[in-house]
C-alpha cells in the first residue's frame, strides 16, 4: 500500500529526489496599470502571482479560493466580516501595498491568526512592489516581515529587520 505524505506547498519532490522550490499562491487585487509591471518584475516568477484590477469584495472574493495570500491596496476594506470570509477560504497572509493599515481590522486578523504586513518605508511603485514580494518571500520560508509586520498575535518567528539607508534590510538575531 502506497502512503502519500503532505509537503508544504512551496516544495515539490520529484522522482529523482531533486527539489524545486515554488513560491506562494497569491492574488493581488485592485492593480492599476503601472503597478502590474513593477509587481511582475519584483516577483521574478518566484510566487504564483495572479494580478487583477478588481477590488476585493464579496463578489470578487472567489478569485482567492486556492490561494495562500492576498495583496490588497488601501482601497480594499477588510472589516471583520471580510476577514472571516477570507479565513474560511484559506487565506492566512495579507499584504497591503500601503503604509496605512487603517482599512484592515488588525485585532480581528490577529484573533484569526492571519499574518498582515504593509510597506512602511516605500513610496515609489518599484519600492512598494519589492517590499510586497519580500514580505511574501519571508513568510514562504517561515520567517517574519520584520518592521513591515502588522500582526496582532504572538508569533515565534517575529523578528526585527533593520532598514538601512540604501534600502537593504538585515535580519537581527534579537526577537521582539
Amino acid at each position: 500500500m502506497m502512503q502519500f505524505i503532505h509537503y508544504p506547498p512551496f516544495i515539490l519532490y520529484f522522482w529523482d529526489y531533486k527539489l524545486l522550490y515554488l513560491g506562494m499562491r497569491v492574488i493581488a487585487y485592485n492593480i492599476l496599470g503601472p503597478e502590474k509591471e513593477h509587481l511582475a518584475k519584483a516577483n521574478g516568477k518566484v510566487h504564483d502571482l495572479t494580478l487583477i484590477s478588481n477590488e476585493l469584495n464579496f463578489s470578487t472574493m472567489h478569485y482567492a479560493i486556492g490561494k495562500e495570500a492576498v495583496i490588497i491596496s488601501d482601497r480594499d476594506v477588510l472589516d471583520r466580516v471580510m476577514l472571516f470570509e477570507l479565513y474560511k477560504i484559506g487565506i492566512r497572509n495579507i499584504v497591503t501595498r500601503s503604509r496605512s493599515t487603517e482599512h484592515i481590522d488588525l485585532d480581528y486578523a490577529g484573533e484569526l491568526k492571519i499574518h498582515v504586513a504593509n510597506v512602511p518605508f516605500e513610496t515609489s511603485l518599484q519600492g512598494v512592489a519589492k517590499q510586497t514580494i519580500m514580505n511574501l518571500t519571508q513568510w514562504m520560508v517561515g520567517g517574519c516581515a520584520g518592521e513591515a509586520c502588522q500582526c496582532r498575535m504572538d508569533c515565534k518567528n517575529k523578528v526585527n529587520l533593520r532598514q538601512y539607508g540604501n534600502g537593504d534590510s538585515k535580519q537581527t538575531d534579537q526577537q521582539i
